[in-house]
């Protein structure tokens, strides 16, 4: 073979793959833009169930505040928030470090921390656990319920 042919050759193998890779490659744009609409729904979707469930439970926390004589802002701000309730609860302050910067520890001393904060209001452990898992239905439950709050002795 001479050297035209095997250029002739070289090329309309590349220009055949190329022709192949774009056939596999091919979508259409109606589908697309379908996908793309589908992903921006299914996020203003997921995006406003999750603000609700925080809503939820802010404002069951601002009520459980305000019931045990704390303000109510106080469970707005993030770290703070966790201070007041280690004193609605007679617990340590030195909780608060354990939260902070005790990786698996804090798991522990959060659920220490509602369970107590359970009793404190006269409810169960069985209620806290339902703070625990089901915070967004039970904060505002108990918040909202005519359970009053008892300052534990420390």
């Amino acid at each position: 073979m001479n050297t035209k042919t095997v250029k002739k050759l070289s090329i309309f193998s590349i220009a055949s793959l190329a022709s192949v890779g774009s056939i596999f490659a091919q979508s259409s744009d109606s589908s697309d833009a379908a996908v793309q609409a589908g992903a921006v729904v299914g996020g203003l979707i997921s995006g406003l169930f999750g603000l609700a469930v925080a809503v939820l439970v802010i404002v069951g926390m601002w009520k459980i505040f305000v019931k045990a004589g704390q303000p109510g802002w106080a469970s707005l701000i993030p770290i703070y928030n966790f201070y007041i309730i280690c004193q609605i609860t007679a617990k340590p302050v030195w909780w608060l470090l354990l939260i902070i910067f005790c990786p698996f520890i804090n798991f522990i001393v959060i659920i220490l921390l509602t369970l107590a904060l359970a009793k404190s209001f006269g409810k169960g452990t069985g209620f806290a656990l339902g703070m625990i898992f089901l915070p967004f239905v039970f904060y505002p439950m108990l918040g909202f319920s005519d359970a009053t709050y008892t300052a534990p002795q420390s």
